[in-house]
């Protein structure tokens, strides 16, 4: 395919640039290899997510994530046909030895955010290629803005290009995607299995509880502490058998919260005690974080917390949404930024700022409609999000059984 002027300029600057040594992170696997890169800030975890669901499709596949230059994504255990790397900077010679070395079977390329050299040697050595969780931010840089030509000439390398929201749609047809290659679909999101929970103790809560209002407030910091609390007496005036179930961010807080409560003058059950909460019981401590998946699936609201407390970055919403719990959550939360905001645009999520916003929140959601329509929001949005990753998993299938041109 032949390299419009602008492209074919951008090549040969980026030459002028020092090359830098590629070196590989290890030897690439024998077998079949797919290429997941996902440049966008905070898109590791969906990203990572995918990469395991595709390793499990399909039996000997391997795959090779990157993320950028400089970020990294943490997870507790990567399986073993996973590989992590770091992209190499976008020179002819650095790109050339990144592709020569892992020699990827298919490309997954998230977001945007394209790298030329690179997508140029993919296309160059006929490996196919799928952007998608495309959206309109991804092709808004320095060099998109003023090479134009570029985006658009690397956008028809790609076999299909999957947008994620109207405004994304637009501008990629804007760029020259075809009606055949443009999709859209739902955001990806990190949904990951569904959190844990013993099923003993949830009949035994449920019992107890007989249909008692309850809410929870998770991975409350110390901070938080007395926003909550101070929240939990301003919705007990409307449902003075409100139930808080008081989730801790971390277990050496127990002997100081538990000061706080006596404080506030509230009555308190210690779950970590084998207390269940009786009738006057109005704060249920719990200090472990091992037991998410029960309070989500106990409380149809829940605040999440280490989100109005500075620095902390919040709670993984989509947790929470997965399991029909309703979303409340404070301004911080620079870690899932993205996730909060699809909830909240779907009307599954609300932010509160205080104490004060929490209080009338929870009252508010604690009928029962209320709290429904949230989480049948939340369920949707994570319903969605887990067709696109059925979307991307068999594009990237496809991709792998069709015969290379060159074959």
């Amino acid at each position: 395919m032949s390299r419009p002027l602008g492209l074919s300029a951008y090549r040969a600057l980026s030459r002028r640039n020092p090359a830098h040594p590629y070196l590989p992170t290890t030897q690439r696997p024998n077998g079949e290899l797919i290429w997941i890169h996902a440049p966008e800030k905070g898109g590791g975890p969906a990203a990572l997510a995918l990469a395991c669901r595709m390793i499990g499709a399909r039996d000997g596949v391997s795959v090779l994530f990157t993320n950028g230059e400089k970020e990294n994504t943490p997870v507790s255990s990567d399986p073993n046909n996973l590989i992590r790397d770091v992209v190499p900077a976008d020179h002819p010679d650095s790109t050339a030895a990144f592709i020569a070395h892992w020699a990827p079977d298919a490309v997954l390329w998230l977001w945007g955010a394209l790298r030329p050299n690179l997508v140029l040697e993919c296309a160059d050595a006929d490996i196919p290629m799928i952007l998608g969780n495309a959206e309109a931010d991804g092709f808004e840089g320095r060099r998109d803005r003023w090479l134009r030509e570029v985006p658009r000439a690397l956008l028809t390398r790609f076999e299909k290009v999957i947008a994620r929201s109207d405004i994304a749609s637009a501008r990629l047809a804007q760029m020259g995607c075809s009606n055949a290659q443009l999709e859209q679909d739902a955001p990806l999101h990190f949904s990951g299995a569904a959190l844990p929970f013993s099923v003993s103790d949830f009949d035994e809560l449920a019992r107890t509880l007989r249909g008692r209002p309850v809410w929870c407030a998770t991975a409350v910091q110390p901070g938080e502490v007395n926003t909550v609390l101070k929240a939990h007496r301003h919705a007990m005036r409307l449902s003075h058998r409100l139930l808080l179930i008081l989730n801790l961010a971390d277990e050496t807080q127990e002997q100081e919260c538990i000061e706080t409560i006596a404080q506030q003058g509230m009555r308190k059950a210690i779950w970590e005690n084998g207390e269940f909460p009786d009738d006057n019981c109005q704060v249920l401590l719990a200090c472990s974080q091992g037991e998410l998946g029960l309070w989500y699936r106990v409380a149809p609201v829940s605040f999440l917390g280490s989100s109005l407390a500075a620095g902390k970055g919040g709670l993984d919403p989509m947790h929470a949404a997965s399991l029909g719990t309703a979303v409340l959550y404070g301004p911080n939360v620079r870690n899932h930024l993205h996730a909060f905001s699809q909830l909240a645009s779907a009307g599954a999520a609300r932010i509160v700022n205080d104490a004060n916003a929490l209080g009338v929140a929870v009252a508010r959601l604690i009928a029962p409609d209320q709290a429904a329509t949230m989480a049948m929001a939340g369920w949707d949005v994570v319903s969605k999000s887990a067709a696109t990753t059925d979307r991307l998993v068999d594009l990237l299938q496809d991709a792998l059984d069709a015969p290379r041109k060159g074959a």
